[in-house]
């Protein structure tokens, strides 16, 4: 092998598991000659192959039980060669996986022989299971040492030869052989006289004929199918115990989690208590505050009148209007405030619904905590276990003062038996009736001890009986905490999910709330540059009749004798303003015309009045209420029109200087 050039190299380099490599050489086959003694030959030789081997493959390094195979190579052969075999059964006889450190080849051999014991041998494996007796406590060593460590050396070689042939199917016979041959005895023993058995009667059976365990365990059926089928098994059974692991963590994390926030939020539940407590003073003043404003408003409204309401309205709305002329930004100013005041109510309406929910959290919450609480019958019954054990505490305290007294009884007589002197003096008889009164006294001394040790041992099995009765009760009550911290669970993992779909759905308002503001400033946007243009539009027409006025009373200058042709075409202009006016103002909202400070505007327009193109019409239609609102007549275009509506006295004998008269308050204010 290429490995085995490189044996010399491995000997010089340092291992991390030459200290573990060291402790069990002295325990590997401690009573062969070749490895007897500290610092001999074989031990030196077998530390030497299981440190290269330790290098040569880092992942398994050293593991217990790997010694006995290369011990039993050194006594066969050098000791590069016996390093070169090692790795060969290492590599290919499943030996590597079996000493890897999670060791999951020796979980699945175990598997597979259990379940061979199961089939072939079903009354051995049932009595193996109520005795607690598990597989891996007699079998893990057989698969790890091959036999090296359970049978003696000229049985183990037999049983070694056959592995380098076969593989590990020899270990699955001969156990399974083991245990067929013992079967009787074996069901006859408890856990611990089986343990006993298989460590000082199985190992000798066979030591004068090896011949016999082989026969035998080659008539122990083995299938090759069946131990694939069972290794499929055994690695879907291991994928699904890791996410079972995984699962459990995950719910130790979740839960760990839960508990910390449970934590937080009884942190905050003063401060919520607070909050909320505020909040309700402030709805109440809130209230009260809007019942006072009802009460005013009802009054106020009983003592108007429909005629001063109307008056009032309407010379609001004309004062507004006029300072809506003066400021063109304010209708962008008051929408920004009533944009802000809106938002700032949602978010205290937010906030109030938070706390509220908060609140409502905590107090399910502490009625949980109240219900886990120990009821009356638990009460009632810890104060009868405490009674009984006052009771029985009061009978051994009185039991042990009896003993204290006879003793002391007991050990005054002895005593004053003892003072007595002179029996020398007295007759033989008298010796042997005072031998014989003195070997009463101790046995009787020695009864009273056994009475009293007797004593004591009853009120300690009293003792043991009463902590073993707490004990469960402890264990019921722990169990019952158990429980309730389960459901607390579930109750917070559905909570959890419920504030999750409130906060989706909070979120998705919140989205529609914002959209919604947007739409509305850009509605609005829209309407005031609508506004805007309407109001260029008539600034512009306004100029086209000063325009034209201006050319009218230049040419009624230079012919003085159509000034009357004049005042009639500037009537018809007049008229004209005026059914624009009327327009933009939109229709009455009473039967009779209104009448502001003395302008009278009526409700038919004849025909004159009428836009005369398609672009005076747009400029009407457009945005004509929006106009009127934000661009109101100021007084002094009123007065010019209250005074055009005056009835001229003689339209045939007026003259240029009346048309001049009645145009300049008009022309002035244009100027202005």
């Amino acid at each position: 092998m290429p490995v085995k050039n490189q044996y010399s190299e491995l000997l010089k380099m340092s291992s991390p598991c030459e200290k573990l490599i060291r402790r069990d050489i002295a325990r590997t086959y401690p009573e062969h000659e070749f490895f007897k003694g500290q610092d001999s030959l074989g031990q030196e030789v077998l530390f030497n192959v299981m440190k290269a081997y330790s290098l040569v493959d880092r992942e398994v390094g050293y593991c217990q039980g790997s010694a006995f195979i290369v011990g039993l190579l050194l006594m066969q052969m050098p000791e590069e060669e016996a390093f070169c075999v090692f790795v060969r059964l290492m590599q290919e006889y499943r030996l590597r996986e079996l000493f890897k450190p999670s060791m999951a080849e020796l979980g699945l051999c175990i598997y597979q022989f259990e379940y061979m014991l199961q089939e072939q041998l079903p009354d051995l494996n049932t009595h193996f299971r109520s005795q607690s007796f598990h597989t891996s406590m007699y079998a893990s060593s057989w698969f790890l040492t091959l036999f090296l460590t359970t049978f003696p050396l000229p049985v183990a070689t037999r049983v070694f030869d056959i592995f380098m042939y076969e593989g590990l199917e020899i270990v699955f016979r001969v156990g399974l052989a083991l245990l067929q041959v013992n079967q009787m005895e074996l069901m006859q023993l408890d856990m611990e006289g089986m343990s006993q058995y298989f460590q000082r009667v199985i190992p000798h059976q066979f030591d004068s004929c090896p011949d016999k365990l082989i026969l035998r365990a080659y008539q122990v059926k083995y299938n090759p199918k069946k131990m694939k089928r069972l290794e499929k098994e055994y690695a879907a059974m291991k994928s699904k115990e890791m996410e079972e692991q995984i699962e459990i963590k995950r719910l130790r994390t979740e839960n760990r989690l839960l508990k910390q926030r449970i934590e937080t939020l009884e942190k905050e539940s003063a401060a919520l208590a607070d909050r909320l407590i505020q909040g309700q003073v402030t709805r109440a003043q809130e209230a009260e505050e809007n019942y006072v404003i009802k009460r005013e408003l009802a009054v106020v409204r009983q003592q108007c009148s429909s005629a001063t309401e109307d008056l009032q309205k309407a010379q609001s709305t004309i004062r507004q209007l006029q300072e809506q002329q003066d400021n063109p930004r304010l209708t962008e100013d008051f929408v920004a405030h009533l944009e802000t005041e809106l938002e700032q109510s949602r978010l205290r309406e937010t906030e109030t619904l938070g706390a509220l929910r908060e609140m409502q959290d905590k107090v399910l919450d502490m009625e949980k905590r109240n219900s886990s609480l120990p009821d009356e019958n638990n009460v009632a019954r810890l104060q009868e276990e405490l009674k009984a054990l006052k009771v029985r505490e009061g009978e051994a305290v009185a039991s042990a003062r009896e003993l204290k007294l006879q003793l002391q009884e007991l050990s005054d007589t002895w005593q004053a038996h003892l003072s007595r002197g002179g029996r020398w003096k007295e007759s033989p008889r008298k010796l042997v009736l005072g031998e014989l009164q003195d070997e009463l006294m101790s046995v009787r001394l020695r009864e009273a001890q056994a009475l009293a040790e007797g004593r004591e041992l009853r009120q300690r099995v009293v003792e043991l009986e009463t902590q073993d009765h707490i004990h469960r009760n402890l264990l019921n009550r722990v169990e019952a905490e158990r429980a309730a911290l389960q459901e607390k669970l579930h109750y917070l993992a559905a909570q959890n999910k419920g504030l999750q779909t409130q906060l989706s759905e909070s979120r998705r308002k919140q989205a529609e709330a914002e959209c919604k503001s947007k739409e509305e400033v850009m509605a609005v946007r829209l309407r005031e540059a609508d506004s805007m243009a309407a109001v260029a539009e008539m600034r512009q027409r306004i100029a086209e009749l000063e325009i034209q006025r201006e050319e009218g009373r230049i040419q009624g200058q230079l012919n003085h004798s159509d000034s009357s042709q004049y005042i009639r075409e500037l009537k018809d202009q007049i008229e004209e303003l005026k059914a624009e006016v009327r327009l933009l103002k939109g229709p009455p909202p009473f039967e009779d015309p209104l009448a502001f400070d003395g302008l009278g505007l009526a409700r038919h327009l004849d025909e004159d009045s009428l836009p005369s193109s398609d672009e005076e019409l747009l400029g009407v239609g457009v945005g004509a209420a929006l106009q009127d609102a934000l661009y109101p007549l100021s007084p002094r275009d009123a007065r010019f029109f209250r005074r055009l509506e005056r009835p001229a006295k003689d339209s045939e004998g007026s003259s240029d200087s009346d048309a001049d008269e009645l145009a300049a308050p008009y022309s002035q204010g244009l100027d202005n």
